[in-house]
């Protein structure tokens, strides 16, 4: 960037905020109208229904999936291997993949439930943080405000003698 260049845009700025500093803020004019109370909230409704039907699911797949299937599909695997029949070893690998296929279901559904509450838990701590923050931003932007605060003394005085 030439000096020039720079020369230009440090003038365009200065013409623009006419003296005033402003830090991390939008001008009056700018600004959005406040929308409701102002109150952050954390209302993931959805996402607890989602992550309580994931768990809800987690805890139906072992029993209903696992036990009903696997069992009974290894004794006849293992009966027809006996018998010397070859669709005894392929009933073994269906048993053995739907194990597999199963437990990387359930660890989903796991993921899915934790991760629901992560997140719940995490945007409110996230929202209490802003919340705070706001409120700390908004007692410094107080203290910096002259129309809040009379110039002078806190007794109103400035210094001068009355007259009686």
């Amino acid at each position: 960037m030439a000096w020039e260049e720079w020369d230009r845009l440090k003038a365009s700025a200065a013409e623009r905020s006419s003296g005033q500093m402003q830090l991390n803020g939008v001008p009056d004019d700018e600004r959005l109208p406040a929308v409701g109370t102002g109150d952050l909230q954390v209302s993931h409704k959805d996402l607890a229904a989602v992550g309580d039907q994931a768990y809800k699911l987690y805890n139906r797949l072992w029993p209903e999936a696992r036990q009903a299937v696997v069992p009974s599909t290894d004794r006849a695997g293992d009966s027809l291997t006996t018998q010397k029949f070859a669709l005894g070893a392929a009933l073994k690998h269906v048993a053995t993949r739907w194990d597999k296929q199963l437990g990387t279901l359930m660890d989903a559904c796991a993921h899915i439930s934790n991760h629901m509450d992560f997140s719940n838990k995490t945007h409110g701590d996230d929202d209490g943080w802003i919340r705070r923050s706001m409120s700390s931003i908004q007692t410094l932007h107080r203290g910096f405000d002259e129309s809040d605060t009379p110039l002078g003394r806190p007794d109103g005085t400035n210094g001068e003698k009355k007259n009686a």
